[in-house]
């Protein structure tokens, strides 16, 4: 089922602090509120996005767009009252969206090799998945994904 009445927009400092208040209803038992990061949001606004409806903040993608043109999502979780519905999807394609405003050719996003879900979702979207030895320090190997641009997302 679509959300329906949810505005993608370009997060702000409270949306963040919103964000980390409300972090199990994204992220469950997993911490990784040391991962946000407010300089993306007060320095790469445009590419920092949340999905707000009336009842808060369903989702968000943190992310920016690198020198050489690759769009790196480094965030994207969805409320868990809100998984299932396509939000993610319509994250992703806001994010693509304003990456190809800034020049971006090319999407980027890295995950941890056994999160399953994470997996499923990037490649639903078309993503390759590389397993990278040592991406993250000695002896951690993270799942690295690559797409070209545009982002062809079905609008739901």
């Amino acid at each position: 089922m679509p959300v329906m009445g949810t505005h993608i927009a370009p997060a702000q400092v409270a949306d963040f602090h919103q964000v980390l208040a409300d972090h199990s209803r994204y992220w469950g038992e997993r911490d990784l509120r040391s991962l946000h990061l407010l300089a993306l949001v007060q320095e790469f606004g445009a590419t920092c996005l949340v999905a707000r409806g009336e009842d808060g903040i369903r989702g968000y993608v943190f992310g920016f767009v690198t020198p050489d043109g690759t769009g790196y999502v480094h965030l994207i979780a969805t409320r868990d009252d809100a998984r299932g519905t396509g939000l993610g999807r319509r994250l992703y394609r806001a994010f693509a969206e304003a990456a190809a405003g800034q020049g971006a050719r090319r999407l980027k996003a890295v995950t941890s090799v056994e999160n399953a879900g994470s997996l499923a979702f990037h490649r639903g979207l078309g993503f390759d998945a590389e397993i990278v030895d040592d991406y993250n320090g000695p002896g951690r190997a993270m799942t690295v994904f690559h797409r070209a641009l545009p982002l062809d997302v079905p609008r739901t």
